[in-house]
């Protein structure tokens, strides 16, 4: 599935900073600029502030229950200053901007997140905002796959199951010699 530039920019700035364990400034600029937010360079107290938005993120991956994904996404979206605006600014086609770019970094990711977590489940039921199906991992990951049936972080998590599964069907296969 594409999501647009700035959904799917939002929604995997999203999933990036609630798969953060480290939110020292410089990891959490190094978030930001993988994920093409601009003006990245944050203060210890706005990585902290984006590591309790992160906590708040986290909820809408994986929540089977659409009505309760849609009321988490609009608590988001309450608490943000979006207001989004049409932009055609470097020649680009005209596309949407969820923040005024003179906000500071801080209310750029969040209403960027937010914003794109919106997108994702318009565009798709909730249905790609996905957590590892792994037991023990909690990884989250935004599914962009054409059939949206990803149910793992990574193929490293997808081959561990399906080892496992192999092997309990193996054992239980074989005949008891007792």
């Amino acid at each position: 599935m594409h999501f647009n530039t700035y959904g799917g920019n939002g929604a995997e700035l999203a999933a990036a900073l609630v798969n953060a364990s480290d939110f020292s400034p410089a990891a959490v600029r190094e978030t930001l600029t993988a994920n093409a937010m601009w003006r990245t360079d944050v203060t210890p107290a706005q990585a902290a502030e984006l590591a309790a938005w992160a906590r708040r993120l986290a909820p809408v991956f994986g929540e089977p229950d659409l009505g309760v994904q849609v009321r988490l996404i609009n608590e988001l979206l309450e608490i943000t200053a979006s207001r989004p605006h049409i932009s055609t600014h470097d020649g680009l086609e005209p596309h949407l901007h969820f923040f005024s770019t003179e906000a500071d970094i801080v209310s750029r990711a969040k209403d960027t997140t937010a914003g794109g977590l919106a997108m994702a489940v318009c565009f798709s039921d909730g249905r790609r905002l996905g957590r590892c199906d792994r037991t023990g991992c909690e990884t989250v990951y935004v599914d962009t796959s054409r059939n949206g049936r990803r149910r793992f972080c990574s193929l490293t998590c997808a081959n561990r199951v399906n080892v496992a599964a192999h092997r309990a069907r193996d054992v239980a296969c074989r005949p008891c010699f007792g």
